[in-house]
């Protein structure tokens, strides 16, 4: 049996690239005929010139507060719930439509595995034949479905166990048997543990794909030693699978069927291999057709492919959240605006704005990564650059280049008020 789902993921890279371009060119025409959001967002853009990496790094980032705020305008005015993002409507071509915290809904389409996560259970050894005891949660959001839906395209029989009532879980496993576990990493530990106590024999689980939280190397290694092979995957409920671990457990390697590209927090500038930043998103699916959708998540490319054989981009997997918006003396500033002053100033590398509150009284510094050390001169022009676009006076700071820890923070708030 072979160790990839399709011949996919093992594309030359530049074929691969060849053909996700093309991809995006149509999808570009695809959303802007049929998604009345992204009409009004790509106005004006040529489809057929969407063809290479830095084109489409041109068009504007969509973040899930533009598209939160499209969706409650539009939903204020009786008008469509999803804001005029999807391309389906509701009927024969949308099976399920779901609510995340916001609320922002999303669309399920009918196709199989709608949200292209068999690919991830596949790398963690699901097979058909499984039984898959799911323990994502049924209610409103889409989680459970993500995974379910990529269980059933492999052939696996999935128990929608849901959240909570340990016991009944235990009970079930015991009963039932499931050869895998889908759900959070946290609630694997319980549910083991709990068995532990008990008594209940729930060894038929020995593989298990896991999401939603952080998923350290220890706990891992915990559940190894217990017999049980844990893979992680990065999904949302935007955009469905994003990236997914592999037998190597170096980095996530990313889907085949969307484009990922790693920006500057608060800003839509592709940032160089291996430097954190945000994971913006295309993709290629039509029944909702998101353009470089901001997940707000950070991360980083890994260098060379991954020793499993597959050939896509890997990156190193959640990393944090991007938001990093504060309020300073009553007025926000936000991470976009710290990099409009680094653009205005090309002799800075990194630099981070970091906020604290010494006898209680907000101060901004900006730390600033100038090779060659920098000159009173040049701190007094980023100061008024820092002033004039965040309404805020801000003091300066110069640091040799590589002082800066490489992990994506733009605003470092450390303001203390005991």
């Amino acid at each position: 049996m072979s160790e990839f789902l399709d011949d996919l993921e093992t594309r030359s890279p530049k074929q691969r690239e060849a053909q996700l371009m093309e991809a995006l060119s149509r999808q570009v025409r695809h959303a802007q005929a049929n998604s009345t959001a992204f009409a009004d967002i790509l106005a004006g853009v040529d489809a057929a010139q969407i063809q290479s990496r830095d084109a489409l790094a041109r068009l504007p980032v969509t973040r899930k507060t533009e598209l939160l705020e499209r969706q409650r305008a539009s939903r204020a005015q009786g008008g469509d719930v999803f804001g005029g993002f999807a391309a389906v409507r509701k009927g024969r071509s949308m099976g399920r439509l779901f609510a995340s915290p916001g609320p922002i809904y999303e669309p399920e389409g009918t196709s199989a595995d709608y949200w292209r996560t068999a690919r991830a259970l596949y790398a963690a050894g699901f097979r058909e034949g499984d039984l898959a005891h799911n323990a994502f949660s049924y209610h409103m959001t889409p989680g459970a479905f993500i995974l379910e839906g990529g269980a059933l395209a492999l052939g696996c029989t999935v128990f929608p166990a849901g959240t909570g009532q340990t016991e009944q879980q235990l009970s079930a496993m015991a009963d039932l048997r499931p050869d895998a576990y889908i759900g959070t990493p946290s609630f694997l530990r319980i549910l083991v543990e709990k068995a532990q106590e008990s008594g209940t024999d729930i060894s038929s689980v020995r593989k298990a794909m896991v999401s939603g939280e952080p998923f350290p190397p220890a706990l891992r290694d915990w559940f190894a030693q217990r017999g049980i092979q844990a893979y992680q995957c990065y999904a949302t409920a935007d955009v469905g699978l994003i990236a997914y671990e592999t037998a190597s457990r170096e980095g996530l390697v990313v889907d085949e069927s969307v484009i990922v590209e790693i920006v500057r927090p608060g800003t839509g500038d592709p940032v160089p291999e291996g430097e954190v930043g945000e994971v913006v998103v295309t993709v290629l699916r039509p029944e909702y057709p998101l353009i470089r959708f901001g997940t707000g998540d950070l991360s980083a490319v890994l260098p060379g492919p991954c020793p499993t054989g597959r050939t896509n981009t890997r990156i190193k997997g959640w990393m944090g959240r991007a938001d990093q918006t504060v309020k300073v003396r009553g007025m926000f500033v936000h991470p976009g605006q710290v990099a409009e002053v680094v653009r205005r100033h090309p002799e800075l590398g990194r630099a981070r704005l970091v906020v604290d509150n010494p006898r209680l009284g907000d101060r901004m510094t900006l730390m600033c990564e100038v090779a060659g050390g920098g000159s009173e001169a040049l701190a007094e022009a980023i100061g008024a650059s820092l002033r004039e676009i965040t309404k805020l006076r801000g003091e300066v700071a110069f640091l040799a280049v590589g002082t800066l820890a490489n992990d994506g923070k733009v605003i470092d708030d450390v303001r203390r008020y005991e």
